[in-house]
């Protein structure tokens, strides 16, 4: 690279439509940091674009105002890389108000290099494995059934299965954008989720996606909600035990307390998204809850040294049962801590 050249960034992106429920989206993946700070911009009723390679982040900004002026795709995509000063490095996806797709990689960005435009998405990359990855994204999408945040999280799996970024993995982003899709409406960003440093940032990606869906969307399959019987019930009792949030007898029957641990739980986790009042649970929430206790227990067989029932209680119980501080105020400092093994000899006697 000549001094004083731009950065090359190697980078695979989709942008896509979804007609049916109006939502606009780009994925991205790139070993660069923070991608998703400067490729993904988009406005519900507007469209989305991806700004790549030595795009210094102008281009999207630019192009969203073309946008907002009633451009195509195709004539932003004209615009944004005659005008550019950096035409021959950057890279562009665009796709506008009503689906509308086009892309533009300039002749010198780094191989490989290119782009693959279909219905309603394009998919465009730089410092490719090979042309396998943007092929096998969009391929991908077409076939991949759901709404748009599930296909646009395969299309980029699809891309790294195929080699991605030749240099490898850092950071990756999601967003949609829907009209009041954001935080109890007032934002149409209905998905906004980067991963901006780690060894597998997709699959991060998708963890961290899985955690906003169930605390900010309400995308679940009713037909998936779970009754709650006296099986469900149990679990859920046992689970709100494990945390502290449950004190007494699981006897499966939904009852005042078990009512009461139950909204304690949902409202300290920020689940409120997920309170249903028909006797049925969602089976995400139900998993959740699941794998917290799981999780608890495994903390408690390796953690050490404990004070005396402290891990019985788990994260729910707050201060309930704790020692009274120690110093002054009258009361004898409490006793040294017993180790983990004296723990357990005492709890099986």
């Amino acid at each position: 690279m000549a001094p004083g050249s731009p950065p090359m960034r190697g980078t695979f992106s989709i942008v896509a439509y979804d007609a049916q429920r109006r939502e606009w989206g780009v994925a991205v993946q790139s070993k660069f940091i923070a991608a998703g700070s400067v490729v993904p911009w988009g406005q519900a009723g507007i469209g989305a674009l991806a700004t790549q390679a030595a795009s210094d982040g102008s281009q999207g900004v630019k192009g969203l105002a073309l946008l907002r002026d009633g451009l195509s795709a195709p004539e932003v995509v004209e615009r944004l890389s005659r005008e550019s000063p950096d035409r021959d490095v950057i890279q562009l996806g665009v796709v506008d108000g009503k689906g509308r797709a086009a892309a533009y990689t300039g002749r010198r960005c780094l191989e490989w290099a290119g782009h693959r435009v279909g219905a309603g998405y394009t998919v465009q990359g730089n410092i490719l494995f090979s042309d396998r990855v943007v092929s096998a994204m969009g391929q991908t999408f077409e076939a991949t059934p759901g709404d748009l945040p599930e296909r646009l999280l395969a299309a980029l799996e699809a891309g790294q299965r195929e080699g991605g970024d030749r240099r490898g993995m850092q950071s990756a982003a999601l967003n949609v954008w829907k009209e009041s899709g954001g935080y109890r409406g007032g934002l149409d960003r209905w998905v906004d989720v980067r991963v901006d440093d780690h060894p597998t940032p997709i699959q991060e990606l998708a963890r961290v996606f899985r955690i906003y869906d169930m605390t900010l969307l309400a995308r679940e399959d009713p037909a998936s909600l779970r009754a709650l019987d006296a099986t469900t019930t149990t679990a859920i009792q046992r689970a709100l035990g494990v945390l502290g949030y449950l004190i007494g007898p699981k006897t499966g029957v939904w009852d005042a307390a078990t009512e009461k641990a139950f909204t304690k739980f949902i409202s300290e986790h920020n689940f409120e998204n997920k309170v249903r009042t028909d006797g049925t649970i969602w089976p995400s929430l139900l998993t959740y809850l699941e794998t917290k206790s799981a999780e608890e227990l495994a903390r408690r067989e390796t953690t050490a040294p404990i004070r005396p029932g402290a891990l019985d209680q788990g994260p729910g119980g707050g201060m309930h049962g704790a020692a009274p501080p120690t110093g002054t105020g009258g009361g004898s400092a409490s006793p040294p801590p017993e180790s983990r093994a004296q723990h357990r000899r005492r709890r099986s006697k």
